[in-house]
């Protein structure tokens, strides 16, 4: 993973992210997702409408193969994760992430029905299924997704909520944390990052510290950063600008 190092710092530590994949472009990524598509329409024909009426055995298979479809999903989404982590500052990392948010959003909208069926089941019912040990090992699982069954909403909006959630909240993250990660303030001759700056004010030095009580440090420019992240989601969302 490409991420310079600081001249401050010298050569800084980097991830190796090999054992997920050997790079943004590496085939398995697609190759994943693409069986990651066909897996959650599978898994939606089999059991979409039915999981109250399965037994334990047949519950135990319905979460085994959401399991395994969320397993892949996560290893996809972590690695893109960890990749923009490296260098917020790199385009290529961020338009990376930002398309791997989008597929993993469309893949995971054949299931969203699975943990909102999971919560309509009643507690008798699912405790009696429970009792199947091949069930009763997802036990903690169970509760933990059940414990949202009271603000969950209709099957509609918790559709659109999903389909909404990469150009609403998580474009939003993202913006902050890349205008974050590209402000350059001046200081002393020098250009230095926002964690810099910060660092400084509890530098053991107080003349340090002094110096920068009231400092001005000038316009931020952001422009670059609102335009990524307003053009790409306001298309995704069908708005004509």
């Amino acid at each position: 993973m490409d991420n310079p190092a600081s001249s401050d710092l010298g050569s800084l530590p980097q991830w190796n992210l090999g054992d997920l994949y050997e790079s943004p472009k590496a085939p398995g990524i697609d190759s994943d997702l693409a069986q990651a598509a066909t897996d959650s329409k599978e898994l939606a024909k089999r059991f979409q409408g039915k999981l109250s009426d399965l037994d334990g055995e047949e519950l135990a298979e319905a979460v085994k193969a959401y399991e395994a479809l969320q397993d892949v999903l996560g290893k996809v989404g972590s690695y893109a994760q960890l990749v923009y982590a490296g260098n917020m500052s790199d385009p290529e990392n961020g338009r990376f992430y930002q398309t791997i948010q989008e597929r993993i959003t469309d893949i995971s909208a054949e299931t969203i029905f699975f943990t909102l069926e999971i919560n309509r089941i009643e507690d008798k019912a699912l405790e009696e299924k429970l009792k199947t040990p091949a069930l009763a090992y997802y036990r903690p699982w169970f509760e933990a997704v059940r414990s949202f069954r009271p603000h969950q909403l209709s099957d509609e909006a918790e559709r659109l909520l999903h389909d909404k959630s990469v150009v609403g909240r998580a474009a939003w993250n993202r913006l902050f944390d890349e205008s974050i990660a590209a402000m350059r303030l001046p200081l002393d001759g020098k250009e230095m990052t926002v964690d810099q700056v910060l660092n400084l004010l509890t530098n053991r030095d107080g003349a340090k510290r002094r110096n920068l009580r009231g400092h001005h440090f000038g316009p931020i420019p952001y422009q670059a950063q609102f335009e990524r992240f307003m053009i790409r989601p306001m298309a995704r969302s069908g708005v004509q600008r």
